[in-house]
């Protein structure tokens, strides 16, 4: 029994961990990508996208909190190597993260003659953000190894995710905005569309040119057939995209929400597949899921508080959700 536990709780933890961590790439990557895309709206747009955000953006940095904190308790020796060999792209990225937090709230309350200042303010620390993810990504891909490809691969990923993520905003304006700014969202997403397809494409291609153990993984029969719908459902999701970004009337029709599903799709397809790929290592190539894992005992314990926290987590952003669902519209603070 106790070598069952063993066996099986440190999969349960790594599982929770990569999903807190995808819901932190979704829902806070749509907001990251709101902010990319704001310097290339108007004034009173500017104030309409930042509404869209508004009630959501604080609350979707919840699971980036909840993955790193199930990677510091149950996975102590894991966390001490990644952060150890991350530590100056996770100090870039928290700079941007307040950078972003200080700005949602000052743009609101500023002078005019102010509020420019912060709306660049914001775009920059959603972009430094998501480039300190991106490199952060590509390291770990690589096992944190810092040779000249490995370098490559980090800012390869670290300048390719904007247009990610700046997919994913243009999804959620289409979903929260109308008329102009919802035309201004359709002619972003068409603009960012190949780049990122390129990028993505790209970036898979080269995955198993730097990492041996992901090439094992994907480049062998008859694992390449069971694994083939996988790039497929990412093309088919790409060109279902594209189809709604050229035609206006799809979007008139109320089935604008495809751009922003199937931009998700994109990301959970990528994030199996990377799952697969590294699997049974959470560093690949240097440290399993059990040797990095705290003893049985203590992940009995952490688990009763897991299996409190995570359900409320999940039933709040509903409701959230739920609550401030519709189309977005100027935000405004009571002086």
């Amino acid at each position: 029994m106790d070598m069952t536990w063993a066996t099986a709780l440190p999969l349960i933890f790594m599982a929770v961990m990569g999903l807190a961590l995808l819901a932190y790439v979704v829902l806070d990557g749509y907001d990251l990508g709101v902010g990319i895309l704001l310097p290339f709206a108007s004034d009173a747009e500017k104030d309409v996208m930042v509404a869209s955000i508004g009630p959501f953006w604080d609350a979707n940095e919840t699971w980036l909190v909840l993955g790193v904190g199930v990677l510091l308790i149950c996975f102590p020796k894991a966390h001490g190597m990644v952060l150890s060999a991350l530590y100056l792209p996770v100090a870039v990225m928290l700079v941007g993260l307040i950078l972003r937090g200080v700005a949602f709230d000052f743009r609101v309350k500023a002078r005019d003659s102010h509020k420019a200042t912060w709306n660049r303010l914001f775009a920059a620390g959603s972009l430094v953000t998501t480039l300190a993810q991106g490199w952060m990504l590509g390291a770990y891909i690589t096992g944190l190894q810092n040779d000249t490809w490995g370098l490559l691969f980090s800012a390869g990923i670290a300048l390719t995710l904007p247009a990610a993520y700046a997919m994913l905003g243009v999804g959620w304006l289409i979903m929260k905005t109308e008329g102009d700014l919802q035309h201004k969202a359709l002619a972003w997403g068409r603009k960012v569309l190949w780049p990122m397809g390129a990028a993505l494409a790209g970036i898979s291609l080269a995955t198993p040119l730097v990492s041996h153990t992901v090439f094992a993984k994907w480049f062998v029969l008859p694992e390449l057939f069971a694994l083939l719908p996988i790039p497929l459902a990412c093309v088919g999701a790409f060109f279902a995209i594209r189809h709604v970004l050229h035609t206006p009337r799809v979007v008139q029709a109320g089935y604008g929400w495809i751009v922003f599903v199937a931009t998700v799709v994109v990301f959970v397809l990528a994030f199996f597949g990377l799952a697969y790929s590294i699997y049974p290592f959470i560093v690949i190539d240097r440290l399993t899921v059990w040797e990095a894992a705290s003893a049985t005992e203590s992940l009995v314990v952490i688990g009763i508080g897991v299996a409190i926290t995570l359900p409320v987590i999940i039933v709040y952003t509903v409701f959230m959700y739920r609550v401030f669902w519709g189309k977005a519209r100027e935000l405004t603070y009571g002086l």
